[in-house]
């Protein structure tokens, strides 16, 4: 359970540089702007690993629009569109 002080610290995965490390708090795929239905999203995320209190690191940022990124989850290494990675809510 996060209080409200845990909540204002939050901000998606998106948003993040490189070097960027911290704990993944919950995943909100209905505020993301993403091809894919809010439930399909956030399946996906989770089935790579995205999933509540699991460490991040955003490791490398691409070339165009610094898209995609990618992040190191936990002791994988895996790379996600940035539209996709606002739906993954850290601090």
């Amino acid at each position: 359970m996060t209080d409200a002080s845990d909540a204002a610290t939050q901000f998606p995965l998106g948003q993040a540089k490189r070097g960027y490390s911290g704990v993944i708090r919950r995943i909100a795929a209905d505020a993301c702007d993403s091809a894919l239905s809010a439930t399909e999203l956030e399946s996906r995320l989770i089935e790579l690993g995205f999933v509540e209190g699991a460490r991040v690191t955003v490791l490398h940022e691409g070339a165009v629009g610094h898209d995609p990124i990618a992040v190191r989850v936990e002791n994988v290494t895996i790379a996600v569109r940035r539209r996709e990675a606002m739906a993954i809510m850290v601090s």
